[in-house]
């Protein structure tokens, strides 16, 4: 059954985009609200998770924080700065077709997905941590 293509939808799709940094439910919530203060948290959920069932948003699952939601769906990886949260795409790596595969071998899962998720320090914050050394 195709989904029908709602204003709500679209609003969704659009703030995903705009955003671009691989925002949460919340955030994506907060800047549809600033043009259209009535629309509902439980309506930009939905419509979050109802994408992602279509194929036409991707989620990130982030252990141990919430999910985000990507609007490039080709495969790649992610990487999250532990100190202040920046949160992006690894640019320039290739994506290891067959990881699944080979995972589902040594043990024996019948895998689905993954999502990796690299964490670190970005520059920025490394930059501030040698200005607060010296």
């Amino acid at each position: 059954m195709t989904k029908r293509n709602t204003i709500q939808r679209q609003l969704v799709i659009a703030a995903v985009r705009f955003l671009a940094d691989h925002p949460t439910a919340e955030e994506v919530y907060d800047r549809i609200t600033m043009e259209y203060p009535d629309i509902s948290k439980g309506t930009v959920y939905r419509n979050l998770n109802s994408l992602v069932e279509s194929s036409l948003l991707g989620k990130v699952s982030v252990p141990s924080g919430a999910d985000r939601f990507d609007h490039i769906l080709t495969r790649h990886y992610h990487i999250k700065c532990t100190h202040c949260g920046m949160f992006m795409n690894v640019e320039d790596m290739d994506y290891i077709e067959g990881l699944d595969e080979k995972v589902g071998e040594v043990t024996g899962f019948k895998m689905e997905d993954h999502d990796i998720v690299f964490n670190g320090v970005c520059p920025e914050c490394q930059k501030l941590e040698a200005k607060e050394k010296n």
